[in-house]
């Protein structure tokens, strides 16, 4: 498929990209994108919870009490979870959440979106964007000239820019990255992608590693 190359006045340049079918324009696969949202957010849970267990309390370790004669239980420890101030019975541990997904359903994840916003005409194909110094005021008419500033977007850069990153750095509502950096959920998180036309070939390198 064909898709008109705008210049970042948001104007027709002339010119086409030409997008891979297999990569913008297959069938959604959902639950790809589900398993691979689901494990972005699960890595950078922190998994740091710790509660005090029986071996973690610190107090005496003196007989509570006389063994025999008070008609009471023997208590052997004042650490027992039964104690008051005792240590937590299956209390959290500290532990890492993420877990392993293919490489092939990420990249599967990623081409569903990619095409989903292709079908919803919320991706647009922009010349190679840059500024001649760090301006955020630009990098906002850029966004208003291609009609997405009051959205949330996300844009698709081939190699680091400097500036571009720079210049989008106070802007909340939108991100910047590299074709390398691209994730399923910036690319859920975003209503509409802008791809720069030299992310496009790296873009599908990654994708069909």
């Amino acid at each position: 498929m064909e898709v008109a190359v705008l210049t970042k006045e948001g104007k027709e340049s002339g010119r086409k990209a030409k997008l891979a079918d297999d990569l913008f324009g297959i069938k959604p696969n959902d639950h790809a994108v589900y398993l691979d949202v689901k494990q972005h957010l699960a890595k950078v849970r922190q998994g740091t919870s710790k509660a005090q267990e029986r071996g973690d309390v610190s107090r005496t370790t003196k007989k509570f009490f006389r063994q025999k004669g008070t008609g009471n239980a023997r208590v052997g420890s004042l650490r027992s979870p039964i104690q008051r101030g005792g240590g937590t019975v299956f209390g959290p541990r500290p532990r890492t959440y993420g877990f392993k997904l293919n490489k092939k359903t990420k990249a599967l994840a990623r081409k569903s979106v990619l095409s989903q916003r292709m079908a919803d005409q919320k991706l647009q194909v922009v010349e190679k964007l840059d500024f001649d110094k760090p301006s955020t005021k630009d990098f906002v008419n850029m966004l208003g000239a291609l009609g997405i500033e009051a959205k949330k977007s996300l844009i698709v850069l081939g190699d680091v820019n400097k500036s571009v990153y720079l210049s989008s750095r106070n802007f909340k509502g939108s991100s910047v990255v590299t074709a390398y950096e691209l994730n399923t959920y910036s690319l859920m998180n975003a209503h509409h992608v802008v791809l720069a036309e030299d992310a496009l070939e790296k873009l599908e390198t990654v994708l069909r590693k």
